[in-house]
């Protein structure tokens, strides 16, 4: 039986933990060839072997989004190594809740740098090889805190809000060059974000949530993200709102 993405080239940044770890698994096992990006390569190498072992074709590489220069690089060398970038799944982010008063705006920074400014380095390197290919597909990973805003989540709300604007725009601009953009807004999943959360009573707050309800895995999410790329060609899925029921 012929896998959906057979001979398709992705690249899933954010890729040694979560969302990203169970994307490219997703997307390997549908047939992809998966250049996987995070700034710990050690996972990534583990990773690795996991896609191998299964029978699936990878491409490690050491990589932190918020500098635009690794971004360029880490693309060249996917398209030198592999040949073509047909996916694009931006998913790495950092998520830093706290109120706006006292707040510490390295955090600040580091969350517009990672979930909005990254995703554009990336998605600004990819789309020449796109084009040059005559399509591609880039999904970007918002957040259901891009659609609706929270106490103690503005900068995290105005990073994903971002993500929302700049995707739809990004989708009218190259439609007419074969591209597809897709925004995946994720609930509450259970994944490593909570423990980077520096404000204590906020990081103890979130960890608790996740023990209250029956949370998102990042398997789901990667069920969507698929669901996406795997389409027929003229069908674009502009955005998808996943949520647990108890949320």
């Amino acid at each position: 039986m012929t896998k959906k993405l057979e001979g398709k080239v992705a690249l899933v940044t954010g890729a040694s933990s979560g969302i990203g770890e169970a994307t490219a698994l997703a997307l390997a096992a549908e047939g992809a060839t998966v250049a996987i990006a995070a700034r710990r390569l050690d996972r990534l190498e583990d990773l690795a072997r996991r896609i191998r072992d299964n029978g699936g074709n990878t491409l490690a590489i050491a990589l932190d989004v918020a500098e635009e220069k690794q971004v360029n690089k880490a693309i060249e060398t996917i398209q030198s190594e592999l040949g073509r970038i047909d996916i694009l799944v931006n998913n790495a982010g950092v998520m830093l809740l706290s109120a706006v008063d006292g707040a510490d705006t390295k955090e600040w920074r580091q969350m517009v740098d990672v979930n909005l400014l990254g995703l554009m380095y990336a998605t600004h390197a990819v789309l020449p090889v796109m084009k040059t290919q005559g399509g591609g597909h880039i999904v970007n990973i918002s957040s259901v805190a891009g659609r609706f805003s929270f106490t103690n989540c503005a900068v995290y709300n105005a990073t994903k809000f971002g993500v929302n604007g700049f995707s739809d725009a990004l989708r009218q601009e190259v439609s007419r060059d074969k591209i597809r953009v897709t925004i995946v807004e994720p609930g509450v999943v259970d994944t490593e974000l909570t423990t980077h959360i520096t404000t204590k009573e906020i990081k103890e707050r979130e960890q608790k949530r996740l023990q209250t309800i029956t949370a998102l895995q990042s398997d789901d999410i990667a069920d969507a993200i698929v669901y996406a790329v795997t389409q027929k060609p003229h069908v674009n899925v502009n955005e998808i709102l996943v949520r647990t029921i108890d949320q």
